[in-house]
């Protein structure tokens, strides 16, 4: 059996689903917030629960549902409108929501991220606990950026990537993402001959493609760039990855038993599944600081597979920058300035000096210990990923 049909197999037959669904495809500039289409969505979604799936449901919409109620031609520009339309916008799409899934006798729960909510340990494990408790009450998480307040500094940059995010911190079998494209072309799927993808198994099956920027009217901020992106995050880290269309939820969400997951691009997985740890350290962490590593240590934390590799000791250290506490993310550093690996450092950044490029032996017994544990550490080099 090939790896398509496989991955195409996980995703009509995941038990765990995250869907995500994108502006363009639940409202337009000119009449706002489309409560046909959104239903359409919600009937494909109750009928995938209904089999036994539990979904969490990604959906984008809330800047766009709150231009046409102020009057807002397009999406606009500035951060300050942004987040008053999102203020608006977001009580219409949660009561739609939550009078479609009605319909379904389905009750819904509101889930607004920010990055602040899962670059640190302890809010990412309160989310994982909060999405545990939903899914387990039978009840189908909708999940947004929290626009209102979000800022530049603090955005995860588009909902793709959080729903990506997501996939991993509910630990999906599977991400289906809807847009108003069908699948991935390798190019502009408006132009004559643009044909599209079935599979992709690699970097390499998407070296052809040519993605089209979305247009001056567009009511979201995602496009085919970001799908492509967030793809990649999720199947590198063992999920396979659906692209469809939104008029074609109902195929790309059924069962198995159904014959669905037949539409669209899938992408399958290129690397093993992370641990949710692992998958943090990796991809959400925010990082406090950094170290600077010798070519000796660099091998030592990357090389070989996850049981094989070493703790981070102090003689491996050529130096470190950032303000970091004990417990802290930090990056690890190659001698090229190549961010190698990520970890949880053991020390406070004013400890260090006192440890850099020492040997184990030649340190105050209170010292002797791993700057970072191999079982707090994840490599980030794309040819360390492969083996983690």
């Amino acid at each position: 059996m090939g790896r398509r049909v496989i991955a195409r197999e996980t995703v009509a037959g995941a038990r765990r689903l995250v869907v995500k669904i994108g502006s363009s495809s639940l409202s337009s500039v000119s009449g706002g917030l489309d409560v046909a289409r959104l239903d359409a969505l919600v009937d494909a979604v109750a009928g995938r629960v209904a089999a036994g799936t539990q979904v969490v449901l990604v959906s984008s919409g809330a800047i766009a549902a709150g231009l046409a109620p102020l009057g807002f031609a397009r999406r606009p520009r500035d951060l300050a409108s942004q987040q008053a339309a999102a203020s608006v916008g977001q009580l219409h799409l949660t009561r739609a929501y939550a009078d479609a899934f009605a319909r379904h006798d389905r009750v819904v729960g509101q889930v607004l991220l920010t990055s602040h909510d899962v670059v640190r340990r302890a809010p990412y494990r309160n989310a994982q606990r909060t999405f545990e408790r939903l899914l387990g009450l039978g009840v189908v998480p909708v999940v947004n950026e929290n626009d209102t307040t979000a800022t530049d500094e603090i955005r995860f940059g588009d909902n793709d990537r959080l729903a990506a995010l997501v996939a991993h911190i509910v630990g999906a079998d599977a991400l289906v993402l809807l847009s108003d494209v069908d699948g991935v072309y390798d190019d502009d799927p408006r132009r004559p001959g643009a044909s599209m993808l079935d599979e992709v198994h690699g970097v390499a099956d998407l070296e052809q493609v040519r993605i089209a920027k979305p247009g001056a009217a567009a009511v979201g901020t995602g496009g085919m760039a970001s799908k492509l992106a967030a793809a990649d995050l999720a199947s590198g880290a063992g999920v396979p990855v659906l692209v469809a269309a939104a008029w074609a939820a109902p195929a790309a969400l059924a069962t198995a038993a159904d014959g669905g997951a037949e539409v669209g691009t899938v992408f399958a997985p290129t690397g093993p599944r992370l641990s949710a740890r692992r998958f943090w350290l990796r991809h959400m962490a925010g990082s406090r600081g950094r170290l600077h590593l010798d070519d000796g240590a660099v091998r030592a934390v990357t090389s070989g597979p996850a049981s094989k590799r070493r703790s981070l000791l102090a003689a491996g250290i050529t130096g470190s920058d950032g303000d970091f506490e004990a417990g802290d993310v930090v990056e690890l550093v190659g001698p090229r300035g190549e961010t190698v690996a990520r970890g949880v450092v053991a020390f406070d950044a004013e400890e260090m000096p006192e440890l850099v490029g020492r040997k184990t032996r030649d340190l105050a017994p209170e010292l002797r210990r791993e700057v970072v544990h191999a079982d707090d550490l994840v490599p980030v080099r794309a040819a360390a990923a492969a083996s983690v």
